[in-house]
C-alpha cells in the first residue's frame, strides 16, 4: 500500500511539472512519463555533455601540470597548442570587422538607405519567421495523414538546438574561409564555457514553449537587462549608470503587468505554469552568462564570425555526442522520415538562425550597435503581434499597457545610451585647457 500511494505521488509531481497544459497527456507507462518530465532530459543533457567536458579538463589539467607548452613535440603539438594554450594575445582594441560601431561612408545617401533597408529586411524576415516556426514546432502536432491516426509533438529541444548549430557552424567556416580573418589567439577550450551556456539556454528557450505562451517568452528575454546587469557586476565587474537602473525597474513592471493581467484568464494555447517559469528564468541566466563571457573572449585579436565558429563547433560536439548516448539522435530522424513537414521546418529554422547571426554581425559593422537594437527592438514586438494573430494569444488592455512600457523602456535605454556615447565623443574632442 505505501509503495503504490508514493508511486501514485510520484506520477502526480511529473504531470503537475511536467506537462504542459495546453492539452492533457495520453495515457503512457511511468518510464515514459519520466523521460518526458523536462528536469529529468535537462540532466540527462547536462550528463551527455559531461562525458566531453570532465575527460577534456583533465587533459587540459595534466598539459599545463607537464608544461607541455615547453616541453611538447612531435605532430600533435600544434594541435595542442591551440586547443589549451592558444597564442596568448590580448588586445584590448581588438580588430574586429564585425563589431564596430560605426557607419561607414558610402559616397551614395540611397546607397546607405538601401543597404539599411536591406539589414532591417534581413534581421526582420529571419527573426520573425524563425520565432512563428519555433512556436509551431514546439507547440502544435503533426498529422500522419492516414485517417483516423493521432498526431504526434516533436518533444527533443536538444535535437532542434543541434539543427541550429550543425548549419551556423557551417556558415560561419565558409564565411572564415572565404574573407580575411584576424590571425586567432584565443585557446580553443575557452570557447566551451560560452557554447554550454548557449546550449543550456537555447534548450530552455525551445522547452519553455510547451509551457507558456511565445509573447511571454519575448517579454522575458526584452526583460533580460536586469540578469545581463547582474551578471556583468559579477562576471566582469561592470558599472552601470542610474538610467539604466531606471530602465530595468520599468521593464521590471512591464512584465509583471503582463504577467498578472493574463495570468488568470483561460487560454485556448496554455497557461504559464510552475515549469515554464522555472525554464525561462534558466533561459535568461545561461544566456546572460554566454554574453558577459563572450565579451571577455574579446579580449583575444578575434572576429564575430571566428567566435560564431568556435561556440558552434563545440555546441556542435556536445549536443551531439549528448544525442547519440541517449539515443534521441535517431528517434528524431525517424520522426522526421514520418513527418516531411517537420523535417522541414527544422530546416528552416536553422536557416534563418544561421543567417540571421550574419544579418547581425552585417548590421553591427555598417551601422553600429545602436541601429541594430532599434531593428530587434521592433521585431520583439513585431513577433508579439505575429504570434498573436496566428495562434490567438489573447491579451488584455492592462497586458497590452505592460508590453507597451516594456517597449518603452528599451527605446529608452537606446536613446539614453546614444547621448552618452555623443557626449564621451564631444568630450574626447574638446581642446584640452591648461589651467595656471
Amino acid at each position: 500500500m505505501r509503495s503504490a500511494a508514493r508511486s501514485r505521488s510520484l506520477l502526480l509531481l511529473v504531470i503537475l511539472l511536467g506537462v504542459s497544459a495546453e492539452e492533457p497527456p495520453p495515457a503512457s507507462p511511468a518510464q515514459d512519463l519520466w523521460t518526458e518530465f523536462w528536469l529529468v532530459r535537462f540532466i540527462l543533457n547536462v550528463a551527455g555533455y559531461g562525458t566531453i567536458l570532465i575527460p577534456g579538463y583533465l587533459l587540459i589539467h595534466y598539459f599545463k601540470r607537464r608544461n607541455y607548452l615547453e616541453t611538447g613535440r612531435g605532430i600533435c603539438f600544434p594541435v595542442v597548442k591551440s586547443c589549451v594554450f592558444g597564442h596568448e594575445s590580448k588586445s584590448l582594441a581588438a580588430d574586429d570587422p564585425s563589431s564596430g560601431s560605426r557607419v561607414d561612408g558610402d559616397p551614395s545617401t540611397t546607397q546607405q538607405a538601401f543597404k539599411l533597408l536591406f539589414c532591417a529586411a534581413g534581421l526582420q524576415v529571419s527573426y520573425l519567421t524563425w520565432g512563428v516556426l519555433q512556436e509551431r514546432v514546439m507547440t502544435r502536432t503533426y498529422s500522419s495523414g492516414e485517417p483516423g491516426t493521432p498526431g504526434e509533438k516533436f518533444r527533443d529541444s536538444q535535437f532542434l538546438v543541434f539543427m541550429n548549430r550543425i548549419l551556423a557552424l557551417t556558415v560561419a567556416g565558409i564565411y572564415c574561409a572565404l574573407t580575411k580573418q584576424p590571425r586567432h589567439g584565443a585557446p580553443m577550450y575557452k570557447y566551451s564555457f560560452a557554447s554550454l551556456s548557449n546550449i543550456l539556454s537555447s534548450w530552455c528557450q525551445y522547452e519553455a514553449l510547451k509551457f507558456i505562451s511565445f509573447p511571454t517568452q519575448v517579454l522575458a528575454k526584452a526583460s533580460k537587462v536586469i540578469p545581463v546587469m547582474l551578471m556583468g557586476k559579477l562576471v566582469s565587474h561592470k558599472s552601470y549608470e542610474y538610467w539604466e537602473y531606471l530602465t530595468a525597474v520599468l521593464i521590471s513592471v512591464g512584465v509583471s503587468m503582463f504577467l498578472l493581467s493574463n495570468g488568470g484568464s483561460h487560454r485556448a494555447s496554455g497557461v504559464t505554469t510552475f515549469s515554464g517559469v522555472i525554464i525561462l528564468a534558466g533561459y535568461i541566466v545561461f544566456d546572460s552568462f554566454t554574453s558577459n563571457w563572450q565579451d571577455s573572449l574579446f579580449k583575444y585579436k578575434m572576429s564575430s564570425v571566428q567566435m560564431m565558429f568556435g561556440v558552434n563547433l563545440f555546441s556542435c560536439l556536445f549536443t551531439v555526442f549528448s544525442l547519440l548516448e541517449q539515443g534521441a539522435l535517431q528517434d528524431a530522424v525517424r520522426f522526421m522520415t514520418r513527418h516531411p513537414d517537420f523535417a522541414f521546418h527544422a530546416a528552416l529554422l536553422s536557416v534563418c538562425s544561421a543567417f540571421g547571426q550574419l544579418f547581425i554581425f552585417y548590421t553591427i559593422n555598417k551601422f553600429g550597435a545602436a541601429i541594430f537594437t532599434i531593428i530587434m527592438t521592433l521585431r520583439q514586438a513585431l513577433a508579439i503581434l505575429l504570434s498573436c494573430l496566428l495562434y490567438g494569444h489573447p491579451v488584455t488592455p492592462v497586458g497590452a499597457v505592460g508590453v507597451s512600457v516594456v517597449f518603452l523602456a528599451l527605446f529608452l535605454r537606446v536613446y539614453a545610451r546614444g547621448r552618452m556615447k555623443k557626449k564621451g565623443r564631444k568630450a574626447a574632442d574638446a581642446p584640452a585647457v591648461q589651467k595656471v
